[in-house]
């Protein structure tokens, strides 16, 4: 077609189609939803598939998606939400800060963030322990910025990196992936590039941007907790580690025992995410409800209020899933497939990439996480040996960098540190640049190892 063979083609109404949706998204301020859907419609008309195809393809890709990703999103944000209301998260801070001291309160922030937002998502882990920072700095004296930037880090890495956010569980589905040895990847990348993006980088910055806090906001958030109605923090860790450990079990009973053993068959059903985090949640009933004087029609209004703000990201997701597919369906990935294995680019490096031009352009690292997944996920069977696990960490890691002024989360952070502009790019996209580039890093590595 227009004298170009029909592989270049594809290529070039795929690069099309993307600088598509990403206007769509920056400049129109298109909902990301009805964007991936016009972006995967424009994509099947014009590379030639049947209007049948078309549709069948986005229905397969979104209900694909959901189905699994849907169900994990739901089971999450209650399990969050239990720990938030029942103040199992104020319980794990307030622990950390004890044991850490004054002069080391910005390494307690970021392990409690780390902990804490490994079953929630980072703007509900944000919202969650924002108070904690205020109260810290106030009763510290410790500047805001690096006690913040900590906290910060420890969301976002698990937040990028560790199931089971939706961002690596979409990338484990679309690659293929064993969830057991992501996760516990996921935990070897993410910890050291927390600690450098966070309280090192922390450390650093605040000597230069000092920070001060927005008094109305410390004011209405700093309220501090009555440590003796809060969960124990034995029974708080316990609850919300629960579903990564079963995962973690399932993993191991893979690995060391055969086919058709008992406890294996029993760990493959208990291990995978959706019964690991119902059981969680049905654990967190009784730890952060029933135990804390907690009745039922109160924990049914928390449970009620969690999934309502989930309803758009689920829609992204799903559409996000339905343009994958098309990018399959259409032959796009085979043809980007070939390309990398002719030009002999890491396949890590090119999921890593993918996903960073995506969320520079896009601002949503979910976004950049089902699309660069679906880019990349050809490559996996033309290259044999290729690690998918880390392909996953790698997706992941790329869509962390660069947030700026087209990212909510941006303006989130920006507004909650009274920050100017400048002084953002100067913390928190800085930091989550190092966490992408340090988490490469420390991904290529493990890659040599493993």
């Amino acid at each position: 077609m227009f004298g170009m063979s029909h592989e270049t083609f594809l290529l070039l109404d795929a690069v099309v189609t993307v600088i598509g949706l990403i206007v769509l998204i920056t400049k129109f301020k298109f909902h990301p939803f009805i964007a991936l859907t016009i972006a995967a419609a424009f994509l099947g008309l014009t590379s030639g598939m049947p209007t049948g195809t078309i549709i069948k393809a986005f229905q397969d890709g979104f209900g694909g998606v959901l189905g699994f990703v849907g169900i994990i999103l739901a089971l999450g944000t209650m399990l969050g939400k239990m720990m938030a209301e029942s103040g199992g998260a104020d319980q794990i801070a307030q622990t950390l800060i004890r044991a850490f001291g004054k002069d080391k309160v910005q390494w307690a922030m970021m392990f409690a963030a780390f902990l804490v937002g490994i079953p929630l998502f980072f703007e509900i882990g944000f919202v969650l322990l924002i108070p904690l920072v205020f109260i810290v700095a106030r009763r510290t004296g410790v500047s805001i910025i690096k006690i913040g930037i900590p906290l910060l880090a420890g969301l976002s890495a698990v937040h990028g990196l560790v199931p089971p956010h939706p961002g690596p569980l979409l990338a484990i589905g679309i690659f293929g992936a064993d969830i057991g040895k992501t996760i516990l990847y996921g935990l070897i990348v993410a910890l050291p590039t927390a600690i450098i993006a966070g309280p090192i980088f922390g450390t650093f910055i605040a000597k230069h941007i000092p920070g001060h806090p927005n008094q109305e906001l410390v004011d209405q958030l700093a309220r501090e907790t009555n440590s003796a109605e809060l969960p124990s923090f034995s029974i708080t860790l316990i609850t919300v580690l629960s579903p990564v450990f079963l995962m973690l079990l399932k993993t191991f009973a893979d690995v060391a025992l055969p086919d058709g053993n008992l406890f294996r068959v029993w760990m493959d059903m208990i291990g995978h995410p959706i019964s690991a985090l119902l059981l969680a949640l049905l654990l967190s009933l009784y730890t952060f409800g029933y135990k804390q004087g907690i009745g039922s029609s109160q924990m049914l209004k928390w449970l009620d209020a969690s999934l309502a703000p989930t309803a758009a990201i689920i829609l992204i997701i799903g559409a996000g899933g339905g343009f994958k597919q098309m990018l399959v369906t259409s032959g796009v990935g085979d043809v980007i497939g070939h390309m990398a294995v002719s030009a002999q680019i890491s396949p890590i490096l090119l999921a890593w990439l993918v996903a960073a031009v995506i969320r520079i352009a896009t601002g949503s690292a979910t976004v950049a996480t089902i699309t660069g997944a679906g880019i990349v996920v050809p490559v996996v069977g033309m290259m044999p040996g290729v690690n998918r696990e880390l392909l996953v960490l790698a997706t992941g890691a790329g869509s962390l960098i660069l947030s700026h002024v087209n990212d909510a989360g941006f303006w989130l952070v920006k507004q909650y540190f009274n920050m100017t502009v400048a002084e953002t790019f100067k913390t928190w996209t800085a930091m989550e640049t190092i966490l992408s580039v340090v988490g490469l890093i420390f991904i290529l590595l493990l890659s040599l190892v493993i």
